[in-house]
């Protein structure tokens, strides 16, 4: 019998992770309540898929007297600790769990878990590929893709499991996966954790609860994820562009090279298909974790040589007129949107903006003066960032309304040679539902240029 069988289950939010949790915990014999701000006439897509369960609604309100009736409180992604219904839960000492949180008790196989600041979900994936070159029946979600709770009853213990995990999810963790890796660790989402010592700290729990028996990938490179290291109790792998690592994924001599015990050479550098330094991070970071897993190094390396990227990250939309329009809409934050500047070497024309969640922009003003052509300034952040780029005397800038504007500006601007980059460094919820509709916009109204 399953451990929710005949619990009282209150989930707040009804959104992808909320609906794969709901559904999973039913069919165990959970006691169902969902809960959700919406109106049921804004979520009725979801209702219907869901009308063949046996659910309980209140929707409009989350009425804080459901958790006087709740043994257990869902919490999804986009609902913060600080959220009245989930303090009085704790203050009742209700625990509180997610549908990662949940697959991780159940999962058949040993996990690979990935978070970090940046390039989780280019890791996850290219993890993924790896496996699957090597033949094994491999799951990758999570954070992206389906809730890998959806397909829990379809795993086996021979499968890989590649789960990206975000700090909202892991903030509640109280377990980890055997392997796990924090890619990097930089400002983000500080509108939510408030401090960098909780963002930290949510991450952490990736690797805080595993065993001797455990493997942590950590970056030799990023002093953040370097740190992490204090807390390791298990087998510790490095992967490092500019240190020698002895166990890890290094580049030496234009080649990618392993070490786990004994040095092997995976591809030449040369090989890799992702632009820019960070994508190369993430290829050696990818690289170790498949090897931990026990992938061979000609799949790691098959894999290498055919990835090319996840949509909206560095993702070529078109070239026209010899202007290459680059989609990097998953830049949500300023220093993702500095990697993207450093992976070309051409002439940029940068559209910047959306809205901001509490970070820095002194550093990349200061490189987008030095190294950008011309600017393009658009959503909530366009008035703050146009003042940063003035006060450095940046000599071309310019404010529009939408990303629509943006891009048409930039079509009437744009020389053979140029590169035009959507990326943001903001958020897209000024306009957008998220990164990817935001990016699914810029690649319609480019192919229509």
């Amino acid at each position: 019998m399953d451990e929710l069988a005949g619990k009282r289950l209150l989930i707040l939010g009804l959104a992808r992770q909320g609906k794969a949790l709901a559904r999973f915990a039913t069919k165990v014999g959970a006691i169902v309540t969902i809960t959700d701000l919406r109106p049921p006439e804004k979520l009725q897509d979801i209702l219907d898929e869901l009308r063949d369960l046996d659910i309980r609604y209140v929707l409009g309100e989350h009425p804080m007297e459901l958790i006087d009736e709740a043994d257990i409180l869902a919490v999804s992604g986009g609902v913060p600790l600080e959220a009245p219904m989930v303090q009085a839960a704790q203050a009742k000492g209700i625990p509180l769990t997610n549908d990662s949180l949940e697959f991780s008790k159940r999962a058949p196989t040993a996990v690979i878990g990935i978070t970090g600041s940046a390039g989780k979900t280019t890791t996850t994936a290219l993890t993924g590929v790896m496996s699957q070159v090597a033949g094994r029946r491999t799951w990758v979600g999570g954070n992206i893709g389906q809730p890998l709770i959806a397909d829990l009853h379809k795993m086996q213990p021979d499968d890989v499991v590649v789960q990206e995990l975000s700090s909202f999810q892991l903030e509640i963790w109280d377990r980890s996966p055997h392997i796990a890796t924090v890619l990097n660790i930089t400002p983000n989402h500080l509108d939510r954790h408030k401090t960098m010592k909780a963002y930290t700290n949510a991450k952490a729990n990736i690797l805080r609860h595993q065993t001797a028996d455990d493997i942590s990938v950590l970056c030799a490179d990023d002093p953040g994820s370097l740190a992490l290291s204090a807390i390791v109790r298990g087998k510790l792998r490095l992967f490092s562009l500019a240190n020698e690592v002895t166990e890890g994924a290094l580049v030496k001599d234009g080649r990618i090279l392993i070490r786990n015990g004994v040095e092997k050479t995976v591809c030449a550098v040369e090989d890799v298909q992702l632009r820019g330094r960070h994508n190369l991070l993430n290829v050696l970071a990818a690289t170790t974790l498949a090897d931990s897993a026990g992938i061979p190094t000609e799949a790691i390396a098959q894999a290498i040589r055919t990835f090319t990227g996840v949509e909206h990250r560095l993702e070529l939309v078109r070239t026209r007129r010899g202007v290459q329009w680059i989609n990097d809409s998953i830049a949500t934050a300023p220093e993702r949107a500095l990697a993207a500047l450093n992976a070309f070497s051409e002439p940029i024309i940068l559209l910047a903006g959306g809205r901001d969640k509490a970070m820095q922009w002194d550093a990349w003003a200061e490189t987008v003066t030095q190294r950008v052509k011309s600017v393009i300034l658009f959503g909530d952040l366009a008035d703050m960032l146009a003042e940063k780029l003035a006060d450095r005397a940046h000599p071309d800038f310019k404010q529009v309304n939408s990303v629509a504007d943006a891009v048409a500006l930039a079509a009437g601007t744009a020389v053979s040679g140029d590169i035009v980059l959507l990326s943001p460094g903001g958020t897209s919820y000024d306009a957008f539902q998220d990164f990817a509709e935001r990016g699914e916009l810029f690649r319609q109204l480019v192919s229509e240029l």
